[in-house]
């Protein structure tokens, strides 16, 4: 079950979500779309940084540099005559951060995981790490989520307890859809046996303040995994809402063995607070620049 990966100078075109998720009520966000790790670690794609100078440190070529260079002036050979002058000392550079959106929280003493238009949000408790332009996901089978947020970075060297994302399903009735999602995220991030329970009934706010329909599964996993990262027991919880022929989905995991790992109730409140955020509620906020020396 291999993890879909993109290297930052990778110029295939990956995942757009823009073109994937487009007309979903307002809903635009953006996003980019390995050996292989324990199942619950998803590769995720972070904003392209700028390629490095060299793809791959010429470590060989350096130390025989230094080698050489070494034995000629042991000798009294290649010895320079390097200027006295101090050298002038570098420009700092200052970098401003693009402006972000922020929206209010709906669940009190929890944070906001908004869009990048803030058109839609879910939340999530305080102990999670919203990482709303982060893309992740698994291969096999396909899922990509957007607008991420990821519980218990790194707990076990580089695996996560859990995370949540936004994605939509071909699947026009919400509880197909719901079950689609949850089915194959358990599939491509645990493995093993997914026992999906039956729907609930539940409903998701609109930007006018009406309601709509929508329907929530949960999946119980057994992972096939046996290593000391894997849980023996993991939960996938899934919303999904009817978009005019297709559904848009809400899900959060998590390891439910593990210290810190969310709990059935945490998850479903997690995916029952998305809702879409009324242009009034939304703030542009600038964070200030900083000065790299």
């Amino acid at each position: 079950m291999g993890l879909f990966s993109r290297r930052p100078d990778d110029t295939t075109p990956g995942y757009e979500d823009n073109a994937a998720l487009r007309g979903f009520g307002g809903y635009e966000p953006a996003g980019a779309p390995v050996s292989e790790p324990p199942r619950a670690q998803p590769k995720r794609i972070r904003p392209a940084a700028k390629p490095l100078k060299w793809r791959r440190a010429p470590w060989v070529g350096l130390v025989l540099i230094a080698l050489i260079g070494g034995v000629l002036n042991a000798l009294g050979v290649g010895k320079t005559h390097r200027p006295t002058s101090t050298p002038a000392p570098r420009t700092p550079v200052v970098e401003t951060p693009s402006p972000r959106v922020s929206v209010p929280a709906l669940v009190a003493g929890w944070q906001p995981v908004a869009a990048r238009d803030g058109s839609y949000a879910y939340d999530v408790p305080p102990n999670w790490k919203p990482a709303p332009t982060t893309l992740h996901g698994w291969d096999k089978p396909s899922i990509r989520l957007i607008t991420s947020a990821f519980l218990g970075e790194n707990f076990c060297g580089k695996d996560d307890l859990g995370g949540a994302g936004v994605t939509t399903a071909r699947e026009p009735d919400p509880d197909a859809a719901a079950r689609k999602v949850v089915t194959d995220l358990a599939t491509g991030a645990y493995g093993g046996t997914v026992q999906a329970g039956p729907g609930a009934d539940a409903q998701i706010t609109k930007a006018d303040g009406t309601k709509s329909p929508a329907r929530v599964v949960v999946a119980e996993v057994v992972p096939t995994d046996t290593g000391e990262c894997t849980p023996k027991r993991a939960l996938v919880a899934a919303l999904a809402f009817g978009t005019g022929g297709t559904s848009g989905v809400v899900v959060a995991y998590s390891a439910a063995d593990r210290a810190g790992g969310a709990s059935r109730e945490e998850l479903l409140k997690v995916v029952e607070s998305y809702r879409f955020v009324a242009a009034g509620d939304r703030t542009t906020v600038t964070p200030p620049p900083t000065t790299r020396r």
